[in-house]
Formats: C-alpha cells, sequence, structure tokens
C-alpha cells in the first residue's frame, strides 16, 4: 500500500507542477517560476520526490526522514488552508481544481502512507526535522514580504503580515509545525 500511495503521490504533483509551466498551449517558464513562490506547491513537490524516493528506497531511514518532513510541509499547506486560508479567500476556491489536490488530496495521501503504512517510530531529536521547511520558506516569505526592496517584493498572499506584525504569525506557524511535529511523532511510536 505505501508503494500505491507514494506513487498517486507523486504523480499527481508531477502532473500539476507540468501544468504550472504551461501557458495557452506552450511552455512558459516565467509561469512555473511564480508557481514556486508559494508554499503549496514547494511541500508538495518535495514530499513528491520524496514518495518516489520510498518507492525506490523503502529500507532507508534517511529517505523515510525525508518523506517525514515532506508529510509534516504538507500537513503544514493542508491545515493553513482549512484553518487560515479558507475564511480569508474562500474555501471553493481553494479547494477546486488542482488546488484540492494540492491544498487536500495529496496532504491526506501523504498522511495515511506515512502513519499506516510507513511506521518505523520517530524520536523527538528526528521529530525536530519536520520543523526545517517551514523554518526555510517562512525565513524566504519574511524576507520577500518585509525587508525586501519593493521592485523584487512578493506581495503578502498569505495575509501574515496584514498587521505589520509579521514576527507574530512566524511565531504561530512555527508552534504549529511543532504541534504537527509532535502529532505525527505520536502516531508513529502508537
Amino acid at each position: 500500500m505505501s508503494i500505491a500511495f507514494n506513487l498517486a503521490v507523486f504523480f499527481i504533483t508531477l502532473v500539476l507542477t507540468v501544468r504550472f509551466f504551461r501557458k495557452d498551449g506552450a511552455w512558459n517558464a516565467e509561469k512555473g517560476k511564480i508557481a514556486f513562490r508559494f508554499f503549496t506547491v514547494q511541500s508538495n513537490v518535495l514530499c513528491a520526490l520524496s514518495a518516489l524516493l520510498m518507492c525506490l528506497f523503502p529500507a532507508s531511514r534517511a529517505v523515510w526522514l525525508v518523506k517525514y518532513a515532506g508529510t509534516t510541509a504538507v500537513s503544514v499547506t493542508m491545515l493553513t488552508v482549512l484553518i487560515h486560508l479558507g475564511p480569508m479567500y474562500g474555501y471553493k476556491k481553494l479547494l477546486s481544481g488542482g488546488d484540492l489536490f494540492m491544498h487536500l488530496i495529496t496532504p491526506l495521501l501523504a498522511l495515511v502512507s506515512f502513519c499506516a503504512f510507513e511506521k518505523r517510530g520517530l524520536a523527538f531529536s528526528e521529530a525536530l526535522w519536520g520543523l526545517a521547511p517551514v523554518i526555510l520558506y517562512g525565513a524566504l516569505y519574511m524576507y520577500r514580504v518585509v525587508f525586501c526592496p519593493p521592485e523584487s517584493a512578493w506581495d503578502d498572499f498569505y495575509g501574515f503580515n496584514k498587521t505589520g506584525k509579521y514576527y507574530l504569525s512566524a511565531a504561530v506557524m512555527a508552534a504549529g509545525t511543532f504541534l504537527i511535529c509532535l502529532g505525527l511523532m505520536a502516531l508513529q511510536n502508537l
């Protein structure tokens, strides 16, 4: 079952990611580059690559830990959409078309795969690796939204600096991700 779930995650994400680079039936690198601004895309690609690696090297602890980080990242994506972005932008927009897969279906496939079919036990020190994608992306997002020169700045599309208190949003995202890490650790150690 692990292979089936992981292949589904990989191929769904591959198809959707290739679509990001298409515009009017032609290849468009700029459109794809813009799509990679979003943690949704980055987390799903990380999870898809780790899912493929799990199919190729199922016994590797290092690969399994990368799958854990990818699963944590897409869990953050899913919960951010359900708790924060859905009320802001509307669930219909965020849970339709390709977004339905990247915001809900592939995260659920990754969670079921990791928690039901890839149980190996997770130490607290290993669980902290799940924070890495969010911390790294958070630093990039904060720079591009708050500190970057205006000509290369990003819009605050996640609304984390809406009130000018980006540091509170960063703390909430880090704390939320830490709780997800603890939850996944608990499920692995049942």
